[in-house]
Order: C-alpha cells, then sequence, then structure tokens
C-alpha cells in the first residue's frame, strides 16, 4: 500500500513529460475502465441520421455500444433521440461508479482546498489533466462533461498564474463541476468567491483604503464583458469602474500565509460609498453585501441571457448561431431564473439544432478523445496524449488569456497536421501506454464496412474504404477524414 507521503515524495520530481518513469507501483491502471456491452450496431443511412446526430452533439463521439443502446430505446428516431437527451440532462440518474471509483486514485483531486498547496505544481496540472481525458472518454454522463469544458472556458482561469497552479484544482471541482448543470447565478456567484478567479484576475489586491486609492478593475471588466453581459451588453466604462468600487476589499490568503487559500472580506479596505451600475442605484454602507446586488443586477440581465445563449447556440449548433435559436435559448433561460437545464432542453428541441448536422469542427480535445472513443482505446490518459494536446493548442486549464479557448473552426484549422499525426500514430499503437485492437473492433462491427459507418456516423463512401494499405492505414485514413473533423 502506498503511503501518501510516498506519493508525494515520489512526484517531486514528476513533470508533464516524465510521467512515463514513474515506477508502476506508483501508477495507477486507467488503461481499461469497464468493456463495451453492446449491442455493436453500426449507422446504416447514407448521410447522418438523428441519433448520429444527437450523439456528436451531447458527447465526445460514440462509444461501440452507444448508437445500438440509444437506438433500441423507443419506436422512433426521434423518440430515441429524446431519451437520449433526457437522460444526459440528469446525470445524477447515469451510473458512472467505475470512473468515480478510478477519478478517486487521483488522490490530489479529493483533497481539501489548503492541502493542494503540498502538491508540486507541476503533479497537480497532469493529475487535472489526466482526470480530464478519463472523464471524458469514459464517462457515461457525457452531457455534463461536455459543459465542465463549455464553462471552464467561460471562466477561464490559466493554471500558470501565481497560485492558481494550485487553486484552479478546487475551482475545476468546487465551482465548475458543482454548478455546471445547476443554476447560472449560483455558478457565477460560486466563481466571484473562487480563491482561484480571485488570484486570475487581480480581484485580491482590489482595494480602497483611501482616497488615492484607484480600484483594480480587470475582475469588474472581465466580469461584464466575459461572464455576463458580453461585449455588446450595453455597459460602459463608468460601469465597469463602479462594479470595481463594490468589488473592493475581498482577498484571497497565499501561500506563505496561514489557512492559504481562504478567501476573506476585509472592511476597511472596501469602497463603502453610493455606486450607480447599469442605471440602478446602490447606496451606501452595504460593505460586502456590494458583492450580492451586483451578481443580483448582472446574473439574470437581459444582456447576459442572449450572450449565454449566443455562447451555448454556437458550441451546440453553429459558428454562427441562428438568432430564432439565440432568442428562444435566452428566452428560456430569463423564464428559468438562469436554470442551465431548461435552456439546454429548449435548445436541442430548436429546428435549427435537430437540422444542425456535422456543422462544427471537433477542437483539438474532442478530436483525440472522440477518437480514442470511437476506436474502443484502451489509454492511461496519460503523458503521451498531453504532449499531443499541447502541441494542438488544447491542453486544459492553459490558456493565458481569460477569453478562454475559441469554439469556432477558425482557430483551429492550424492544427491540421498535428491530427494527421496523431490519426497515424494511434492508428498504429505508436501512442504509449494507449493501444487499438483495429481488428477486434472490425469483428464487433461486423466487418470493416461497418467500423466505418461507426466512426464516420454514416455508411462510408466506396473510396472511404477502398483505400489500400493495412488495416491500421485504412483507419489513419477515416480517423484524419474531413467528415470525423465535424461533429
Amino acid at each position: 500500500m502506498i503511503t501518501r507521503k510516498q506519493f508525494l515524495l515520489a512526484g517531486a520530481a514528476l513533470t508533464l513529460s516524465g510521467c512515463a518513469n514513474i515506477p508502476l507501483g506508483f501508477r495507477p491502471s486507467f488503461r481499461k475502465l469497464e468493456p463495451d456491452s453492446g449491442p455493436f450496431k453500426a449507422p446504416d443511412s447514407d448521410s447522418v441520421d438523428l441519433i448520429s446526430h444527437v450523439i456528436g452533439r451531447l458527447s465526445f463521439g460514440p462509444r461501440a455500444g452507444d448508437f445500438g443502446r440509444i437506438s433500441g430505446s423507443a419506436r422512433t428516431q426521434e423518440e430515441s433521440a429524446n431519451c437520449y437527451i433526457e437522460e444526459q440532462l440528469a446525470p445524477e440518474y447515469i451510473d458512472d461508479s467505475a470512473l468515480d471509483h478510478a477519478i478517486r486514485r487521483i488522490e490530489s483531486l479529493s483533497e481539501p482546498l489548503g492541502e493542494l498547496f503540498e502538491y508540486k505544481e507541476k503533479v497537480l496540472l497532469g493529475d487535472m489533466t489526466r482526470a480530464t481525458l478519463l472523464r471524458a472518454v469514459w464517462s457515461k454522463r457525457q452531457l455534463y462533461e461536455k459543459m465542465v469544458h463549455f464553462w471552464t472556458d467561460h471562466f477561464n482561469i490559466d493554471s500558470s498564474k501565481g497560485d492558481c497552479r494550485w487553486l484552479k484544482a478546487a475551482d475545476d471541482r468546487d465551482v465548475i463541476r458543482r454548478h455546471t448543470l445547476g443554476k447560472f447565478p449560483e455558478l457565477l456567484r460560486a466563481s466571484a468567491r473562487s480563491p482561484a478567479m480571485l488570484w486570475y484576475l487581480d480581484g485580491r489586491v482590489n482595494r480602497k483604503q483611501n482616497d488615492a486609492d484607484k480600484p483594480n478593475e480587470n475582475y469588474a471588466r472581465e466580469l461584464l464583458e466575459l461572464h455576463t453581459l458580453g461585449i455588446r451588453g450595453g455597459y460602459t466604462q463608468h460601469d465597469v469602474m463602479e462594479v470595481a468600487r463594490c468589488f473592493t476589499g475581498w482577498t484571497v490568503r497565499t501561500v506563505s500565509q496561514l489557512n492559504k487559500g481562504r478567501v476573506e472580506f476585509h472592511p476597511e479596505q472596501h469602497d463603502n460609498g453610493e455606486k450607480t451600475v447599469l442605471g440602478q442605484h446602490i447606496p451606501g454602507g452595504l460593505g460586502e453585501k456590494d458583492f450580492d446586488r451586483i451578481l443580483e443586477i448582472v446574473s439574470l440581465h437581459p444582456a447576459t441571457a442572449r450572450h449565454l445563449a449566443e455562447k451555448l447556440c454556437c458550441h451546440f449548433i453553429a459558428d454562427e448561431p441562428p438568432a430564432s435559436a439565440v432568442g428562444e435559448v435566452a428566452r428560456t433561460f430569463l423564464s428559468n431564473r438562469g436554470d442551465i437545464r431548461a435552456a439546454l432542453r429548449a435548445l436541442f428541441a430548436t429546428p435549427d439544432f435537430l437540422a444542425a448536422r456535422r456543422t462544427k469542427i471537433k477542437r483539438p480535445f474532442e478530436f483525440v478523445v472522440s477518437a480514442l472513443r470511437a476506436t474502443q482505446a484502451e489509454t492511461d490518459a496519460g503523458p503521451a496524449l498531453f504532449d499531443y494536446l499541447v502541441r494542438m493548442g488544447h491542453a486544459p486549464f492553459q490558456y493565458p488569456t481569460p477569453e478562454g479557448y475559441s469554439d469556432r473552426a477558425g482557430h483551429w484549422m492550424g492544427t491540421l497536421l498535428w491530427r494527421w499525426k496523431f490519426a497515424t500514430a494511434i492508428s498504429r499503437n505508436e501512442i504509449p501506454a494507449t493501444t487499438v485492437h483495429t481488428e477486434r473492433c472490425i469483428e464487433d462491427f461486423g466487418g470493416a464496412q461497418g467500423f466505418a459507418a461507426h466512426i464516420l456516423g454514416r455508411r462510408p463512401l466506396p473510396d472511404e474504404i477502398a483505400a489500400s494499405g493495412s488495416e491500421a492505414d485504412k483507419l489513419s485514413l477515416l480517423l484524419a477524414s474531413p467528415e470525423f473533423q465535424r461533429f
């Protein structure tokens, strides 16, 4: 039995590029969490059908048994798709115990806030990245995991800045994952009080102790521009300054202090005067309750509803989302007091969502994970995969600026060469600690054509299965094909 102290000592010399050198006794095995149970049924239409479309949008791509299970859940494709949507909107009823057990082996992720500072920052980043990959590849709560990524980008924190190196692990667990399908006002409040966010956007140094002090506007500006109203949300520079005044006095204890990572309010550093934000008067003397008033004003503002609706529709429908879908999602968001599930349910019911098939380019993380899922790959989600994500510019928790990774295709077109390299490497089993059994996959789907249909989400064209070479080379061409780059 490896003790926690032994683990920490072993991790002291660990880097993201050196995990493969850890003794096996220190490396939990994640290569095969749970066997696919089937039925191994492939799509049988010339174009992407409704079930393949819904799987592609609500998940990181189909695993071997997904199409058969979902298509057999009801009498028609429409009913089956709706069953899957409702299943994914209620992740608390999905048994993910096998994955949960595997994630618990990554001990750092469950540590109390103060204990996170005991870990080397590269160890902690490696643990977070591995857990993120494992959850995306193996979780049955796929929509939940996709929304975790959505909110991680929306409330982006670069884990390399200051104490964020330790605090981001708690933010991921206690803010993003806890509230990802809850109510937006609660998610926004948790983010605003997050020690990692206070570090990243300089809220911890936003103070006014005398008339000469000017509040730090960094968080206030990003709160309005990125997190709530959006850049076209109607706020002014005066609003930014007034919001910054409302947030003065909040700070977080640093690594050199006792109770490190604890968030505190210092009333002597707060601007307690009157403010006006977006035309609403905030009386003086409220102290720390200024924080609550700001969130009340912006969290359910009509501009916030539209901004979030546009981002959700961009993520799930198209890079330039249709106005009709955006309007419906925004109305639902407001009428349900920021209920994220209600907004998603409305989005998935729009004709635009149902019709928008293969209109989105997979981002590198989505491409890598969809390839692992489609090929039934066994993987430890370790450093070799991290390296591909770094080279494609989509390593989790490492985007340097507050807007987070882009959801639009144009940002990612420069990654195609590395996508092709990854497709070749995974097909030939050249990625350490990741294995694809191509012959077994072909057998499971009743032949090469069935396996290709599973990967593409439709029957393959003659030239898509007629390529010469080994089965690994044919698989590589399928994974590198334009069709597999889209969802």
